[in-house]
């Protein structure tokens, strides 16, 4: 008689460890969205509205977060938020920054505003050059560092659930199906 390569046991077992892996990294992620709405640990861009839309989207707080946790009793759920997660974040890391820069070079007067500086910039990728980071972005300082930092860790992050996510699925249909199996 052939054995089955599935048990019970090794199947619980295997959802413990990923279900606490999920819930860990949503917490990490929650934590890395909180810290975007804060640049420098500062309130200030929060309460005077500072912040990029990528930030104040919210995704580590709501997809990588709210709804992967949510998602230990839901796995489509969880594949949705983290993909979200996944995709605000790449496209956060695309477009830079928001922060304060001079547009003097753009209008030729000397002009301050807020905005993303290297969202239209064809001729330079502000990821691979390095002097741009501490020269365009005037306010918050080290903004881009901050950004880079964070949101990475989100894509990171999320990229792992969405591993986590499509591993706890298989395992919870190899659980389903060995345990007919078994007499």
């Amino acid at each position: 008689m052939v054995s089955s390569p599935c048990t019970p046991a090794s199947s619980r077992t295997c959802s413990r460890i990923l279900g606490l892996s999920l819930g860990t990294a949503a917490l990490f992620a929650a934590g890395a969205n909180v810290a975007l709405l804060l640049p420098n640990w500062d309130v200030t861009y929060l309460l005077r509205g500072l912040l990029g839309r990528h930030a104040m989207l919210g995704t580590g707080l709501w997809g990588g977060g709210l709804m992967v946790l949510t998602a230990l009793l839901s796995g489509g759920l969880a594949l949705l938020g983290a993909l979200i997660c996944f995709v605000t974040s790449g496209v956060a890391l695309k477009d830079g920054p928001f922060c304060m820069f001079d547009v003097s070079s753009f209008n030729q007067t000397q002009a301050w505003k807020y905005g993303y500086p290297f969202k239209d910039l064809h001729s330079r990728n502000y990821l691979y050059d390095r002097s741009l980071w501490n020269s365009v972005c005037l306010e918050p300082s080290a903004a881009v560092v901050w950004h880079v930092s964070l949101f990475s860790t989100l894509l990171c992050i999320s990229l792992l659930q969405l591993l986590l996510v499509v591993v706890h699925v298989i395992n919870s249909l190899l659980g389903l199906f060995c345990s007919l199996c078994e007499k």
